[in-house]
């Protein structure tokens, strides 16, 4: 029987916790909320279908191609659809699905809370800072 060292052990713990990782539903969904932009599309998109003009002129800071990839990401996840018109120009629409509307309770409550309860987490963060040069 072969003794394994403390690297390796490290190494395998590390291994197996990385696969945990990659398929961790909650992992998952902590990386597609995560994100300013799909969270600001999301709650944004809330209060109904809107055109990309539309939606890009409600978050003056995102980029046209953070906007397209963040609406492209947003589509395959399957929170979002993409309805074009064949108009002149083209009219592109985007809607919650009903994947993207069960989200915003979350995403709602993560809002509330912050409103909430961020004064006192910069708080606690300026009176660490101050004790912890």
């Amino acid at each position: 029987m072969t003794t394994m060292t403390a690297a390796r052990r490290r190494e395998e713990a590390k291994a197996e916790f990385d696969a945990y990782m990659d398929s961790c539903p909650t992992n998952g969904l902590r990386g597609i909320i995560g994100n300013k932009w799909n969270s600001m599309v999301l709650l944004r998109l809330e209060q109904g279908t809107v055109r990309y003009a539309d939606l890009s002129r409600a978050l003056p800071g995102v980029s046209a191609k953070m906007l397209t990839q963040t609406l492209r990401s947003l589509e395959r996840d399957g929170f979002v659809s993409r309805s074009v018109t064949l108009a002149v120009p083209v009219q592109v629409e985007y809607t919650l699905t009903l994947l993207g509307e069960r989200l915003i309770p979350l995403l709602d409550a993560m809002r509330h809370w912050a409103d909430r309860n961020m004064p006192e987490v910069d708080a606690a963060r300026a009176h660490y800072d101050a004790n912890n040069p």
